[in-house]
């Protein structure tokens, strides 16, 4: 039989292609891998972060609910907290604590809902500076704040030199940063615009339309914000409202900087008893009575957030 092999072209060599074995379908099955590499358990991927943590956070934790339960005396008992919760101070500290943190939120709901609606609403000229100045004053130190109302209202700030500067007097009427109204003060100040900033972000959200039809059909406007923008605001009010009133639980360096001696808080009294009375099973006390209102607060706001989709 004569031979069909097909002619090559000069100086090009004939090369052989290798057969390839197919399957039943007439595909190429995969290869085997010579050895099934080998699978890292994924617990292993989260040892370490769970060390770190474990070590610059859960060690000093767990040290000081230690040492709430040590005594000075020795051992072990809960004769720590018996005294520090029998204690006019820590009552009183209590009650000051939730009644300032209480009051600041409220305050910050209704100052910062107010300004929101302004900014996002009422068109003026460097609206979206300010809108941006509120993200940039999100990042300034609480005592910043503190000393700046301390400059304008001071026993020797502007608005006491104005007076005395126009009436003679030797004081100015301005004393009240000082008691706890002025702690008051300074922490609406400082936290309104963690109420502004969700507050902003749900009012970028809503339809325009939506004020216009209402405002066309003979809506006041007070009418519109209460069935239109306010329904809009709550799942932004409740998250920041949760958030600042658990802030203003912990605050401690506007109490420290606006120098109300007669304003102890929680943090103020750790603070008290470990560095001026050296009395650090009582200070270790109430950090722990603190951490777990300050938990309790916080899974709160986790809780709210979620049911209101914030």
């Amino acid at each position: 039989m004569a031979s069909t092999a097909q002619p090559v072209a000069p100086g090009i060599t004939a090369t052989k292609t290798p057969h390839r074995s197919t399957g039943p379908s007439g595909t190429t099955p995969p290869q085997a891998p010579a050895r099934e590499a080998r699978r890292i358990p994924r617990f292993v991927w989260a040892l370490p972060p769970v060390a770190v943590l474990a070590l610059v956070f859960l060690y000093p934790l767990a040290l000081v609910v230690q040492q709430s339960f040590s005594p000075d005396e020795g051992g072990t008992s809960i004769a720590p907290y018996g005294d520090v919760f029998a204690s006019e101070s820590f009552r009183t500290a209590l009650t000051t604590t939730v009644w300032l943190a209480v009051g600041s939120t409220v305050g910050c709901l209704v100052l910062g809902f107010v300004l929101a609606m302004v900014i996002a609403f009422v068109p003026f000229p460097g609206g979206r500076a300010v809108a941006k100045f509120i993200d940039v004053f999100l990042s300034f130190p609480s005592f910043l704040i503190t000393l700046a109302l301390l400059f304008i209202y001071g026993n020797v700030g502007l608005a006491n030199g104005v007076w005395t500067d126009l009436t003679g007097a030797s004081k100015g009427p301005f004393d009240f940063l000082t008691t706890p109204w002025g702690v008051l003060l300074a922490e609406i100040t400082y936290f309104t615009p963690f109420v502004m900033r969700p507050l902003l972000a749900a009012f970028s959200q809503l339809d325009s339309a939506q004020l216009e039809v209402a405002s066309s059909l003979g809506a006041r406007p007070a009418r519109i914000v209460r069935q239109v923008i306010l329904p809009e605001a709550l799942p932004a009010l409740a998250a920041g409202g949760s958030l600042v009133l658990v802030m203003c639980l912990n605050e401690f360096g506007i109490v420290l900087f606006t120098g109300a001696k007669g304003v102890t808080t929680l943090p103020m009294l750790v603070y008290s008893k470990a560095i001026l009375e050296s009395d650090y099973p009582a200070a270790c006390v109430v950090a722990v009575v603190n951490i777990a209102i300050s938990v309790g607060l916080y899974s709160l706001y986790r809780m709210v957030s979620r049911r209101v989709g914030a």
